[in-house]
């Protein structure tokens, strides 16, 4: 700091008071870092000796750097305070010296444990923070590989060149082990320490999950950064399933070769894979309760309750007997009623003081005498009842209720309001000035106006003024709140009552008196009536506890519109005649010791604090020697229950007794809205012995047990008393929960109390006053004690030796976590002991609990100070999970840090805490770091499922297995009748096909290409598609010196081309191999995997365009592959008309068509080999099902590389003779109407898409149907518009589409989807026959078993799944088990087998593993029909005969695809398919725009973009852990939020989770933040 070379003791005074000032409000969050750096520097700027020569900011800068000399000279006297009030303050306000001892050992113990905590990753720019970032480790920067290399570079030149020996010290810190540093790992996974690569490729290798049955793999890794989401690549993963996957003759990247794979080959440099290690080693610890035995999941009840422990300590004392206050004095002296008091000493001693107020600076600004105040209050009275409306219609009658609008700087006018309303008998409902609109708990007020009834508000001018208006200057509604009328009252605006107007002073009667509002933990705010009688009686106990007499002074710190500054500072004052100080809030900020100064001067006898405010003057204590507090008789001490009360207290009076403060003046008191004063400890007897504390056991009060604490002081808590019981009181302690049954003397429950000095009702809420304020307490036996109502005050506490009350906790704060009680103020002072505070502000800190799975779970949410560091903040989040861990021996759930003065305030400047926890739910508290525990605290989860053995035999009803009697799931498809079928037998070959066209109808056009604009930009004829295929099939035996069967490229954008080219390769008797060609903008990304399919097919040729050839020999595709090893490469552009010698004829129908490729969502590669009799029946399937003849026209807007989308492209038009319009699915990209367009403009019947196109119709047009509409779309003429897809149906985005769509005219039973494999092209299709496709509800929990549960619509955890279209003609489907290959009944869950001529023969590999392909395409089940031979789709799904009725007559079976078999996550022995954890997560935010999820060595990985700004990222880290734990048993290990975009998908619109996760692990997604959850 620039103050370091000045003496603070030679500063003068005022500069002095400054700087302590300036303090304070850096301390309370009332000004910015930034801000008061600069104040400061302005005061000290005079002061401060400038070293010649030098720039004094860099002077500063160069101190910074400079670490401070350990032993520092002892500062000078009067800079202790400035010591005291510096960042890492002993902030005696919530310490107890016990608990800092307690919290430091508990820390210690943690850290012979020796567990580093893995500490999220950041990005730079989400939080930026102050210059300290100049000393943080050289890698912290998580960007991807190439770019992040130079930013970390730079990063590290720069640390180096400020100071060589800061990295050193880096270095060596990390090593020696930090317990929670980013830089240890980042520091290990960049080759300094060794030890953790072996043990993580250890781990890897033994936690290796085998897939079932899989293609060979034939990836390697790609070290491309994930592309830009709209350029749509396939890209395989880089993970290869086995080290021989790599394909031969094939370099690895170079800049990779020191990588160290492990046994699932990724590479493990990388600062996550450390991170996840590190992560798995701190859950190796095992949880506190063990996990109960594994729940049969026929149980409704998943989850497991906790059972109480055998060992728990219960109350062994015996019932407690009702505790009696001393009884209240002889009535005859006390006022009948207050109004009367006030009556009495306005008329005889009208010139005694009754109040002073004081200004901003906290001089004296006025003095109201006992005349005034009872002169201006009769002004009132009179004004509000006849001076309000006329005198038949009056505004306010008696009993009405009345808003009282004060700010706290003006008790004056507060009190003469109050006083005011007492004699007009109307009620006083005093609240807080509402400050904005949108006030933190305003709504809830407006709702108690509301259930108040009022519609009138008393205010002053000023406050009046300040309240913000609308434009015709007229007070804003506020949120929630009634309509108001505001009257003002200062004097100026009241009329003298007549002569003959007197008001009316009865003696107290139960009406009611006043309102009081509170607010419950649920942030409800509720108006406590009190009768006129309880106010009176109230104050009578109070006089006689306290022992007020006459004419004493008190100061006030405290609110005097509610609990004990209004009960002693406006009520018991005045009965008293008292002469009130009233210290207003704004003066304690500015002032802290000013109270104390005025105690000093008006040598008052009793003054009114909170904890707060002694802390405060001990802090700002600047060895005033002039200020003497002997006159204190009582100092009341309102929070006296808190558990950091005791050491508030103690603290002052060490400090304060010197200047004449008794011990025995001290007098905490616990007190609540319901109940008001329960206890007040007595001003004692000079030279008397203080009252014992009490030390207890923090675990015993978590059973709800007082247990004097012997054996571990760590884990004590230190109360003091209370007091006794109020005069002419009964007070007994009753069970917290349920009946209000009697305590045991040992034990702790809810204090209640019966006396006329209480509260009577909530306004206006009969239902909850019922359970508060009318408990009768029950003995043991269950009767009750007697006639006596009690109320209950909310607080927990016990009586104790010589009936002293204890108090250890409030209801509202009670946090009930596994059935234990935990008290949320406990949390907090824990938090707070854990040194360093230099973090976080203090009295700035929320804790409260979420119920999430079934438990409650404690969220602690604390401000961070802006000069904190990433380190220092994680350090100690880490540090006080320990420390709570250890000494309340209960996990937290979620440790938030927000920014300074973000949460949400109460008017006082409090923490509202229903509105931090709204706020932690809605994701909407914007931490800038967060830390979750779910693996520590939720230890409610059942055992993992153990999985049968299998096996065929009389217990396969175990396992699912088909039973006698039970109905085989399976369903085929109408007949094809290939075999007698003449027309089947001619179309065996789609070459000879395409040449009888060319000479029948050579005119006839057979496909249409559209561009962007809808223009046909090219078209093909029967006889143009064969003279093209014959010029390709020339240049091929010509140009390729090709032999029959050589395999083929064809690297062709969508179009026409890519048709001509496939004919062509049929002409020549090659096997055509179509590739979709490289993206020109992201070569490097994308022309691998083009490398890769030429290699694994040993393609002889390659056929493209003459632009697409070019760029294969570019200089940018050498930077990505070998570009001097191509096969021959032909351009088809401009070919010369040539005829090949002879078209070839296949010698049999098996021989091969083409080779399909495909990279699968889980990152395969695989090639499967058609034939030409399986393209003939799969042709002739899709006509019969269609019914596609030649006068019909179809629109196809898919990628026509693979799959069905493939066949529709290339086959089906030259085999069934319709035409096809082509839209390639990346025009859509500039044009998004264009399909939907062509669909009008062509009045098309059917249609075919794939689930991207619909996305982005969806997302893109959903908001423009008018605007279509008026352009004249109609899709009226759609019968059908089928998805084409390898997956289960996404039926939200199907109905989306079909909703958003309706009103263009398109049907809503035109929507349908089909289902293909890699196996079999199309295994069902939707027609144009047949019934409706139909949707069932399953239940996800059966659904993880591998049961199908059908449930009702809207039932809880229900999954709706829809028909995947109809069973192709020809094809025959099969339920199996996939373990036991034996078949399942109707509805049960199985792997889909499918037989038809149509599958694929086999894959095709570069080494010929015979035994998979054998059981992947010629598979017999083991029982029930042995010689059919199967094909196994690798996707789960059931079979389902519904009600309705065929084209043939019979009932209807459907199929339902539930998910891919490779895809699943198998988690706690339970099977789960990603896209539902993905639905769930989706849900959880607004901001969550896609997400992905995949496992990493048994840990969960939620990768989710985020569509919002940047500081919402962390709100994500909570929502998501929630949800998946709510909705799937899961414990989310690590939650990655990522950009727009990151998520890789194919151009089938899947995404390639196994591709992501390669990134992910490799450290490429440059994420905006990672989280690890503990």
């Amino acid at each position: 700091m620039a103050d370091r070379g000045v003496d603070l003791s030679v500063l003068p005074k005022d500069v002095r008071d400054s700087l302590a000032e300036l303090e304070l409000e850096l301390s309370e969050g009332d000004i910015t870092q930034k801000g008061y750096e600069k104040k400061r520097a302005k005061l000290l700027a005079p002061y401060i000796p400038q070293t010649r020569g030098v720039d004094p900011a860099l002077q500063s800068e160069h101190r910074k750097q400079t670490p401070a000399p350990s032993s520092a000279p002892a500062p000078s006297s009067s800079s202790k305070y400035h010591r005291a009030r510096s960042g890492g303050a002993r902030d005696d306000r919530y310490r107890s010296d016990i608990h800092t001892e307690a919290v430091q050992a508990a820390l210690a113990k943690h850290k012979e444990q020796k567990m580093a905590l893995p500490m999220p990753t950041k990005r730079r720019s989400v939080f930026v923070h102050s210059a300290l970032e100049a000393c943080t480790p050289p890698d912290t920067s998580s960007a991807s590989e190439d770019e992040g290399s130079l930013r970390r570079q730079a990063a590290l030149a720069a640390a180096l060149t400020q100071s060589l020996q800061n990295t050193e010290s880096w270095i060596n810190k990390t090593v020696q082990g930090s317990s929670t540093s980013s830089s240890a790992s980042s520091t290990l996974s960049h080759g300094e320490g060794k030890t953790p690569h072996i043990s993580l490729a250890d781990v890897l290798a033994q936690a290796r999950i085998e897939n079932s049955p899989a293609p060979p793999d034939v990836t390697y890794p790609s070290s491309s950064s994930s592309s830009d989401r709209t350029s749509r690549i396939d890209l395989p993963s880089s993970s290869s399933s086995s080290s021989s996957g790599l394909v031969k003759g094939m370099t690895r990247d170079p800049s990779k070769s020191s990588i160290m794979d492990t046994a699932d080959g990724v590479p493990v440099n990388s600062r996550v894979s450390t991170k996840i290690q590190q992560l798995l080693n701190t859950l190796k610890r095992p949880k506190r309760p063990p996990l109960r035995e594994f729940f049969m999941d026929d149980f409704e009840e998943i989850v497991e309750v906790p059972q109480p422990d055998p060992n728990q300590p219960k109350p062994e004392g015996r019932q407690i007997v009702p505790v009696k206050g001393e009884p209240l004095g002889a009535a005859s002296s006390w006022p009948p009623a207050l109004e009367a008091a006030l009556q009495r000493w306005g008329t005889t001693q009208a010139k005694c003081p009754c109040l002073t107020a004081l200004d901003a600076t906290g001089k004296s600004l006025y003095t109201l005498t006992y005349g005034k105040l009872w002169s201006r209050s009769l002004k009132l009275a009179y004004t509000l009842l006849n001076k309000l409306g006329t005198k038949n219609e009056p505004v306010l009658k008696p009993g009405d209720r009345v808003a009282l609008v004060y700010p706290n700087s003006d008790p004056g006018m507060f009190l003469v309001a109050f006083y005011g309303c007492l004699l007009a008998e109307v009620i006083p409902v005093p609240i807080e000035v509402p400050l904005s609109r949108k006030d933190a708990g305003g709504q809830q007020i407006g709702f108690l106006l509301g259930s108040c009834g009022v519609a009138l508000a008393l205010t002053s001018e000023v406050c009046l003024k300040g309240l913000p208006k609308t434009q015709n200057g007229e007070i804003v509604q506020f949120k929630g709140w009634p309509r108001l009328k505001w009257v003002v009252t200062d004097s100026k605006y009241l009329t003298k009552p007549s002569k003959d107007w007197q008001p009316h002073i009865a003696a107290a009667t139960t009406d009611p008196a006043y309102i009081e509002y509170k607010s419950s933990k649920e942030g409800s705010v509720m108006g406590v009536s009190v009768s006129r009688i309880a106010m009176l009686t109230h104050c009578q106990a109070l006089t006689q506890a306290s022992s007020y007499t006459e004419g004493e002074t008190l100061v006030n710190v405290l609110d005097f519109k509610k609990d004990v500054g209004l009960w002693h500072g406006v009520l018991m004052s005045v009965m008293n005649k008292l002469h009130t100080v009233s210290v207003p809030y704004a003066v304690m900020k500015a002032s802290p010791l000013s109270w104390v100064q005025r105690v000093h001067a008006h040598k008052a006898k009793v003054a009114l604090v909170k904890c707060r405010d002694l802390h405060w003057a001990m802090m700002a204590h600047r060895e005033q020697r002039d200020i003497h507090l002997g006159s204190l008789r009582m100092l009341i001490v309102a929070d006296g229950a808190n558990p950091w009360s005791v050491s508030s207290c103690d603290a002052f009076l060490n400090v304060f007794q010197s200047h004449g403060l008794k011990p025995e003046v001290i007098c905490p008191c616990a007190t609540s809205p319901e109940a008001m004063t329960v206890a007040i400890r007595r001003p004692g007897v000079p030279g008397a012995p203080l009252p014992a504390r009490a030390i207890l056991s923090m675990s015993g009060l978590s059973f709800g047990v007082i247990r004097v604490n012997t054996e571990d002081k760590n884990s004590a808590l230190t109360v003091q008393d209370v007091g006794h019981v109020m005069p002419g009181a009964l007070m007994c302690i009753v069970k917290p929960e349920g009946s209000p049954q009697l305590c045991k003397t040992d034990e702790i429950g809810e204090i209640c109390v019966s006396s006329r000095a209480g509260g009577m009702m909530y306004y206006g809420l009969p239902g909850v006053t019922k359970n508060t304020f009318e408990v009768i307490p029950l003995n043991s036996a269950g009767a009750p004690i007697g006639e006596m109502s009690f109320v209950r005050s909310g607080l927990l506490g016990f009586v104790g030796p010589g009936s002293l009350v204890f108090v250890v906790g409030k209801m509202d704060g009670l946090l009930m976590v596994s059935g234990r009680r935990h008290n949320a103020d406990d949390i907090v002072a824990t938090a707070l002991a854990v040194e360093p505070v230099k973090t976080v502000y203090r009295g700035r800190i929320a804790v409260f609990s979420v119920t999430v799975f079934y438990d409650e779970r404690i969220v602690v949410v604390a401000e961070q100070r802006p000069d904190a560091s990433e380190e220092d903040s994680f350090q100690w989040m880490s540090r006080v999970l320990q420390a709570i861990d250890s000494i309340h021996q209960v996990g937290l759930y979620c440790l938030a840090l927000v920014p300074a003065n973000t949460l949400p305030k109460t008017p006082l400047g409090g923490i509202h805490l229903s509105q931090s926890k709204q706020h932690f739910l809605e994701g909407a508290l914007h931490p800038c770091n967060i830390l979750m525990c779910p693996h520590t605290c939720v230890t409610n989860l059942p055992k993992p499922r153990q999985k049968q053995p299998v096996g065929v035999g009389p217990a396969s009803i175990m396992v699912g297995n088909l039973v006698a009697g039970k109905r085989v799931a399976q369903a085929a498809g109408r007949d094809l009748g290939l075999t007698e079928d003449q027309e089947a037998k001619k179309n065996l070959f789609l070459s000879e096909v395409l040449q009888s066209r060319a000479q029948s109808e050579p005119e006839h056009i057979l496909f249409m290409l559209l561009n962007a604009k809808g223009v046909a930009v090219s078209t093909a004829s029967c006889l143009q598609l064969h003279k093209r295929a014959e010029r390709i099939a020339a240049a091929l035996t010509e140009k390729g010196n090709l032999n029959t069967g050589d395999n083929v490229v064809l690297l062709y954008p969508p179009g026409i081309d890519l048709i001509a080219s496939f004919y062509g390769c049929l002409y020549a008797g090659c096997i055509p191999v179509t590739v979709r060609p490289p993206h020109q903008q992201s070569l490097s990304a994308t022309l691998p995997t083009v490398r890769m399919i030429i290699d694994v097919s040993k393609a002889a040729c390659i056929l493209t365009t003459q632009i697409l050839m070019k760029t294969l020999k570019s200089k940018e595709a050498a930077a990505a592959v070998d570009v001097k090893t191509w096969p021959t490469i032909i351009d088809t552009d401009d070919l010369p008309r040539r005829r090949p010698p002879q078209i070839y004829k296949p010698p049999t129908a098996e021989m091969l068509a083409y080779l399909d490729f495909s990279v699968s969502t889980t990152g395969m590669l695989t090639g499967v080999k058609i034939s030409h009799a399986a393209v003939s029946a799969l042709c002739r399937s899709i006509k019969l099902q269609c019914e596609l003849y030649s006068t019909r026209q179809i629109a196809i807007c898919l990628d026509p590389y693979c799959g069905l989308g493939f066949v529709l492209w290339c086959l089906c038009s030259v085999y069934s003779g319709h035409q096809s319009i082509l839209i390639p699915p990346m025009e859509l990209e500039t044009n998004l109407s264009l399909w939907l367009s062509a669909v009008s403009q062509y009045k098309i019947r059917d249609t075919f898409c794939s689930y991207s196109v619909m996305e982005m119709c969806t997302k893109g047009l959903g908001t423009q149907t008018e605007a279509l509409k008026a352009r004249g779309i109609n899709l009226s003429c759609v019968r059908a518009c089928v998805v084409v897809a390898e997956e289960r149906p996404r039926i939200l985005l199907t109905q989306s589409f079909s909703k958003l769509f309706k009103d263009l005219g398109l049907s809503p039973r035109a929507v349908s989807t089909s289902f293909g494999s890699r196996v079999n092209l199309a295994i069902s299709l939707q027609g144009t026959t047949g019934p409706d496709p139909t949707t069932v509800y399953v239940d996800m929990k059966s659904l993880r078993h591998d049961r199908v549960r059908l449930v009702e619509k809207g039932a809880p955890q229900s999954l709706p799944l829809t028909e995947s279209g109809k069973i192709l003609p020809g094809v025959r489907v099969v339920i199996v088990n996939p373990e036991t290959k034996g078949p399942l009944g109707d509805s049960h869950l199985g792997e889909v087998w499918v037989s038809s001529p149509q599958c694929s023969s086999g894959y095709y590999t570069i080494y010929g593993d015979e035994n998979l392909q054998a059981d992947h395409f010629n598979t017999k089940l083991s029982f029930g029909d042995t010689q059919t031979l199967w094909a196994r789709t690798g996707y789960l799904g059931f079979v389902k005969r519904t009600e309705l009725l065929d084209a043939s007559g019979g009932r209807h079976d459907a199929l339902y695809v539930v998910g891919a078999l490779d895809e699943t996550l198998e988690l706690r022995g339970l099977r789960y398919h990603p896209i539902d954890i993905e639905t769930s997560v989706s849900r959880a935010h607004r901001s969550i725009a896609e997400c992905a999820v995949f496992t990493w060595t048994n840990l969960l990985v939620v990768v989710s973009e985020l569509c919002g700004s940047e500081q919402e990222a962390l709100d994500l880290v909570p929502l998501v852990t929630n949800v998946v734990l709510e909705e799937h048993h899961l414990i989310v290990g690590v939650v990655v939020v990522v950009d727009p975009g990151v998520i890789p998908i194919n151009s089938r619109g899947e995404k390639q989770r196994m591709h992501l996760r390669d990134s992910f692990l490799a450290d490429q997604l440059d994420p905006i933040y990672v989280a690890y959850n503990m």
